[in-house]
């Protein structure tokens, strides 16, 4: 198995690391019936409605 010589330096373990673990955003779509931006399958939170019917009645 291999071992390696010297001890990696933290600031390289984290400059390599930086690249790979990066969070991306989430996903957004826009809701059919009142253009609000929504996440995708998910109820508007501004009309109540998801797929073309009413869920929740928001005031």
């Amino acid at each position: 198995m291999a071992v390696p010589k010297r001890k990696m330096g933290r600031a390289r373990t984290h400059a390599r690391r930086s690249t790979n673990d990066k969070i991306s955003a989430p996903a957004r779509s826009v809701c059919p019936q009142c253009g609000e931006v929504k996440l995708p399958h998910r109820v508007c939170g501004n009309c109540g409605f998801y797929r073309d019917r009413e869920v929740i009645e928001v005031d």
